[in-house]
């Protein structure tokens, strides 16, 4: 009986530290990186690139997967796409077309995308 009070308390101690490291969903976990600073323009490769390669190129690789219908790879890719992305994150979590399918981005995030696209789309 006393081996198994013991197993129990193991157990119960790697379930609450396993638990406790998978509960990290902290926002700053998944930021992108901060805008530049007033009056220099967003770029491809400063500030969207994290953003897509994060939460986009799961699905939007080349070839594309999971039904994703264009790969999301290269600088090209993702500024011929540029508005059809945030139409697509800029919808509410659960909307028909809505990206990523885990969940909406970050408002902050979304603005970054939409910020990169009044400066023109810059690589």
């Amino acid at each position: 009986m006393k081996s198994i009070s013991n197993i129990n308390k193991v157990l119960v101690v790697v379930i609450v530290i396993i638990g406790y490291s998978c509960s990290s969903d902290n926002e700053d976990d998944i930021a992108p990186p901060p805008p530049p600073p007033m009056g220099e323009k967003l770029t491809y490769t400063a500030n969207i690139k994290s953003i897509i390669d994060s939460n986009c190129i799961g699905c939007h690789a080349n070839p594309p997967v999971n039904g994703a219908p264009f790969p999301l790879i290269t600088f090209q890719n993702v500024s011929g796409q540029a508005s059809a992305i945030l139409n697509a994150v800029s919808k509410q979590t659960g909307a028909s077309a809505a990206m990523p399918p885990s969940g909406r981005l970050p408002q902050g995030t979304i603005d970054d995308i939409d910020q990169w696209i009044k400066d023109g789309s810059l690589e």
